[in-house]
């Protein structure tokens, strides 16, 4: 949904009361002599271990805007080495209350149907096959929480629809979300009609998960028991557009990292002088999730991109070291399309406007970071990978480094994240080795002695080699 995270600052509150009463739950079972619970974590489904995701805007992704034309890109996303396939809503748009001539697929006005601009049913199960003999997996938009004013429902059972003070239907309060209003999780019926048509997409055009639209607004036990029944059809691949670690417990693999792109923005803008909100966001990960689970890093999204800038607006010089550490830090990287097309021009949300595909250097870093993802178990996804061990150094205040292994794999990386070249000298053993640096292929021997002269706004990546 457009605009829909918690703000950083309220998301650390959360984060610590989350935490806190995590821990008070523990030591209480202690002193009854019980031990604490286990966390208990879900199976993420195998192909996700160093997955990349790739969000498509039918809608602005080719010409006509349609399934078939989306088709035959596939072999461009495939070569770019992407392999989940998250669409934005597919279904028709609701008329009432419309904002703008097009409307926001965000107002769903019937879950059972395709969106007749988009394509026909065998169209988008044309795609996802294709999809699937590429070697890629097909997710698509859940809008869960809200409806269009003339959804089917509405008339059919309009006891499922939160009410207002006066009675009447209403949109999500504190949003400018007019063109939508809100269910009412209360019901059972509701429940089970949402599970059911879930369950519809992935018999029927044998997609493989969701993204649940603004998630926590649903209530976690209907995504749980959702996710259930789900599995007993096909393993399947569940992302959040929320922040919370019970989310990953039975419901989600993957959840967004708001608060990692608000880090890195409160850096890249100024906001901050230090990496300060870098160190909570990586700190509250390390210590408040559990490690199996998944966080979505991302420089932009639909949202990002429509409401409040191109990735290039609003991170300036920091956007390439930001991209790299999506990538190479821990996190289930995102693409949005037309980043490798340098993501030129802000796509509007409610109208036609095509992405301005041309060759640009982004294409080319994103190519190669996958390909070092994928190349790097020390880089992969959830238990897969290995976790970020912090790297002291002289200059902690702008340089970010840490330390991933997996085995015998190792990756170290230094970020940059100042205006200013730093002379970075390290205090301690643990990236001690040879290693090769990725964007030059120099061999490079870390010891005591050794420091590195980092120009400003650069990421440095080093892969161990014998």
């Amino acid at each position: 949904m457009r605009h829909s995270y918690i703000p950083g600052m309220i998301l650390t509150i959360f984060h610590e009361r989350e935490q806190t009463n995590f821990i008070y739950c523990a030591k209480k079972a202690q002193m009854q002599k019980h031990a604490p619970k286990p966390y208990v974590q879900l199976k993420n489904p195998e192909w996700t271990r160093d997955a990349v995701i790739y969000e498509l805007n039918i809608r602005q992704f080719t010409s006509g805007g349609t399934f078939t034309e989306a088709t035959k890109r596939l072999p461009d996303i495939k070569n770019l080495g992407a392999d989940i396939l998250w669409l934005m809503p597919i279904h028709p748009i609701g008329v009432k209350n419309r904002k703008g001539r097009l409307g926001s697929p965000y107002a769903v006005k019937d879950y059972y149907s395709i969106h007749p601009d988009l394509g026909s049913a065998d169209d988008l199960k044309h795609f996802i096959r294709e999809a699937h003999r590429l070697g890629m997996k097909v997710i698509i938009d859940w809008v869960a929480n809200h409806t269009a004013w003339d959804h089917v429902l509405v008339n059919k059972h309009p006891e499922w629809y939160a009410r207002d003070w006066k009675g009447d239907f209403r949109p999500s309060q504190w949003w400018d979300w007019s063109d939508i209003i809100e269910l009412d999780y209360n019901h059972a019926g509701l429940r089970k009609y949402m599970t059911d048509a879930m369950k519809y997409w992935i018999q029927e055009f044998d997609l493989d998960g969701f993204r649940a639209d603004i998630a926590g607004f649903v209530p976690l036990d209907f995504w749980e028991l959702a996710r259930k029944e789900l599995e007993q059809i096909k393993p399947v691949f569940m992302l959040a557009e929320w922040e919370s670690r019970d989310l990953h417990a039975a419901a989600f693999d993957a959840s967004y990292a708001w608060s990692w792109w608000d880090a890195v923005h409160a850096i890249a803008s100024g906001q901050t002088k230090d990496l300060l909100p870098l160190y909570v966001y990586y700190s509250f990960r390390e210590r408040a999730y559990p490690a199996e689970s998944m966080r979505m890093t991302f420089v932009t999204n639909h949202d990002k991109n429509a409401l409040e800038g191109t990735s290039r607006e609003l991170l300036g010089d920091a956007l390439e070291a930001a991209i790299t550490l999506a990538f190479i830090g821990d996190g289930i990287p995102l693409i949005y399309n037309g980043q490798e097309a340098g993501d030129s021009h802000r796509l509007a949300f409610f109208e036609k406007d095509e992405i301005r595909w041309t060759s640009h250097p982004h294409g080319a870093l994103l190519k190669k970071l996958i390909a070092c993802k994928k190349e790097n178990p020390a880089l992969w996804n959830g238990r897969w990978g290995g976790p970020m061990i912090q790297v002291n150094h002289s200059r902690e205040d702008k340089v970010l480094s840490f330390l991933r292994t997996k085995g015998d794999n190792r990756v170290f990386a230094a970020f940059n994240f100042s205006p200013d070249a730093q002379e970075v000298l390290f205090h301690t053993r643990l990236h001690h080795g040879r290693y090769q640096e990725l964007e030059t292929g120099n061999i490079v021997h870390f010891s005591e002695d050794t420091h590195i002269l980092m120009p400003p706004w650069q990421a440095k990546v080093y892969i161990s080699v014998r």
